[in-house]
């Protein structure tokens, strides 16, 4: 069966999802994982063959033909998105049920379908107009997914600041497009363009189109509040896959068009700062879910790191450096899909049996939710890019890709020398990040009523986690299993890379994440095994001289981040407010902190009240007068002839 019989298939059950979703849950759902299945047979066909599938049909839609290409840079997105597209939909059985959502369920199911339809039309369509309708419903779908609790008044101001960000960013696309289609005659996008020098500062369109959907920093505002507000299969999708549609526009067309000579400074260095602010953000949060939205925007510098790498290798003779750099982006993209769904399948978990999304009213929660908990802190560990999971496997080969810049000592050597720095103290605070929101959610004591009445998910939750979870060790104990799909996608963004050979470490580096997981695992039984044998019996902490300790008394989120807080006070601006102790006997006392989102509320909110305050003194002006309209005239006329008079002939 061919790629194109496979993704006939996919096409026809979401489709027919589309509809089913509106009434029978068991079909939708059925549809779905088959549909993902054929699609991702489809990816794996090219991902593990040695040809492309291309399609030109008679077919026109728009007055142009129908015309659709799967190589391994789309196949390896499609492979992704089918994974979480399909662990969404059965997350979303146990999650966003008709029992307790009976209006909004049978309408996420269906917009569910159109979402996964149209990003996989993103990844398969070689034709500009026809791209830019697929890009457009991907976003009014995840637009209605996003807002499916639309009576809260966050949740339609979070579906509203994405829908106009995503507007702002189509505009630069439908620039990009319309510019390609007079430079070229047609709409057809292919490796051709690559040839025309003349297209090289059409990349900065691209980049920044696409970069506002990737949620690259700085333009990542509306990615915060959709991510927080979303239901958490939602956000996972929004997070593991639609964020990598905007990474894939920026591969995609940097590896279709010529690049710019100063591409590959520019795309490190705003990769270095994404992955350094985003995860300083995401330390200050007190939202779980907020937290993990911004530990998108870390994950996606780290990707723009390694591309910027690949980028300037190009640019300075095609060194080998920039294949690891290339290869640890490519696998990022994969491995952030697979932990970062995870996570947020788990922070669904704890939302769902809890409630609330503040870490300051949890805790404790291990003792009722232990999967949950074993499975977050599977995820926490995959996302510090810490071994032996997937997550050290490809920031390690961007390591070695800047490492092996710096060495060469290329003039690319000033830009990886930086980015390693900022890399290092990324995955530092990264690391600090989930150790708060695990201590926070899971150990210590219940702070609340509701944290103590927390209650283990069904295994319609689980067993997408669990899934997830397979793909984090899987990925990390053997790392030189996904080398060769790896190359070949390489290869399809450079051709020159196609052959890459397997670095011998990932031979080595697998054997000695096996190692270490079994050496884990070993300790970790032979505790429990002491802990049997030995009769220990459980007690209450040290209560530093406390009779009756409360849960009052734990560490709050905000007192764990305090100093790393001040360290990147200058960004986050916190917003505080203090009422001290007061007199001889004070009645109470509080003190309360909040962080703005800093790009949004402190840079562009202002601009947009400027805009407001002109248009408004503009306005002013239309009042209807005769008199004063031929004053304006005349007036205008008056200063066209003092710029003739004193400025020289127009």
């Amino acid at each position: 069966m061919s790629p194109g019989v496979l993704l006939l298939v996919a096409a026809g059950c979401l489709v027919a999802g589309i509809v089913s979703g509106l009434r029978w849950p068991r079909t939708w759902l059925t549809l779905t994982v088959i549909g993902t299945a054929a699609a991702l047979g489809a990816s794996l066909w090219v991902l593990l063959g040695s040809t492309d599938w291309e399609w030109l049909s008679d077919i026109t839609v728009g007055g142009e033909r129908l015309h659709l290409r799967l190589d391994a840079l789309s196949a390896l997105f499609l492979a992704l998105l089918c994974v979480v597209g399909a662990s969404g939909a059965l997350y979303a059985r146990g999650y966003w049920s008709d029992r307790q959502f009976p209006v909004s369920a049978p309408r996420g199911r269906a917009w569910w379908s159109s979402l996964v339809l149209c990003m996989g039309l993103v990844l398969t369509l070689s034709n500009g107009l026809h791209f830019l309708i697929a890009w457009e419903l991907f976003t009014v779908s995840a637009y209605f997914l996003i807002t499916l609790e639309n009576k809260r008044p966050a949740v339609r101001a979070a579906g509203w600041l994405y829908l106009a960000a995503s507007h702002v960013g189509t505009l630069v696309l439908f620039a990009l497009f319309a510019t390609l289609a007079s430079h070229n005659g047609n709409w057809d996008l292919g490796p051709a363009m690559r040839e025309q020098a003349g297209l090289a500062p059409l990349f900065w369109l691209a980049l920044f189109g696409f970069g506002v959907k990737a949620g690259v920093f700085p333009l990542h505002v509306w990615l915060p509040s959709a991510h927080a507000n979303a239901p958490s299969h939602v956000s996972a999708m929004l997070s593991g896959v639609a964020l990598k549609m905007g990474v894939y526009g920026i591969m995609r067309f940097n590896g279709w068009l010529p690049v710019p000579p100063a591409a590959g400074w520019v795309v490190i260095g705003l990769g270095s700062l994404g992955a350094l602010l985003g995860i300083a953000f995401a330390f200050a949060q007190n939202d779980f879910k907020r937290l993990l939205a911004y530990c998108s925007v870390e994950n996606v510098g780290v990707i723009l790191i390694g591309l910027g790498g690949a980028l300037l290798a190009v640019t300075q003779g095609d060194a080998p450096w920039g294949r690891l750099a290339l290869a640890g982006a490519l696998l990022h993209v994969w491995n952030h899909g697979a932990f970062k769904s995870l996570l947020f399948f788990s922070a669904g978990s704890v939302l769902h049996a809890t409630g609330t999304r503040e870490m300051s009213r949890l805790g404790g929660l291990w003792r009722a939710m232990p999967w949950t908990a074993g499975l977050f802190a599977l995820g926490a560990l995959a996302v510090s890019g810490l071994p032996p999971l997937n997550g050290f496997v490809s920031e390690w080969l961007v390591y070695l890709g800047l490492l092996g810049a710096i060495t060469s000592k290329a003039p690319a050597a000033w830009a990886a020398i930086p980015a390693v720095i900022l890399l290092a103290l990324a995955g530092a605070l990264a690391l600090a990040s989930f150790a708060k929101a695990g201590a926070m959610i899971f150990l210590g004591a219940p702070r609340t009523q509701t944290a103590m009445r927390a209650h283990e998910c069904g295994r319609w939750m689980l067993g997408p986690m669990i899934a997830l979870a397979v793909v984090c060790a899987v990925i990390g104990l053997v790392p030189a299993l996904v080398w060769p799909v790896v190359t070949r996608a390489a290869g399809s963004w450079h051709p020159a890379w196609a052959l890459a050979e397997s670095p011998a470490p990932l031979v080595t580096l697998g054997l000695v994440h096996v190692a270490l997981a079994l050496a884990v695992v070993g300790v970790a039984a032979g505790l429990w095994w002491k802990a049997q044998t030995n009769g220990v019996q459980r007690g209450l902490t040290w209560d530093c001289g406390y009779a009756t300790p409360t849960a009052r008394m734990q560490y709050t989120g905000g007192s764990f981040a305090g100093i790393g807080v001040g360290w990147f006070s200058w960004i986050l601006q916190p917003e505080r407010s203090l009422r001290r102790l007061r007199g001889v006997l004070p009645a109470s006392a509080f003190r309360q902190e909040r962080m703005p989102e800093t790009v949004l509320e402190r840079v562009i909110a202002p601009m947009g009240e400027g805009v407001l305050r002109v248009s408004s003194a503009v306005r002013r002006l239309q009042h209807g007068r005769l008199q004063a309209y031929v004053l304006y005239v005349v007036a205008g006329i008056a200063a066209l002839g003092c710029l003739v008079l004193f400025g020289g002939k127009p």
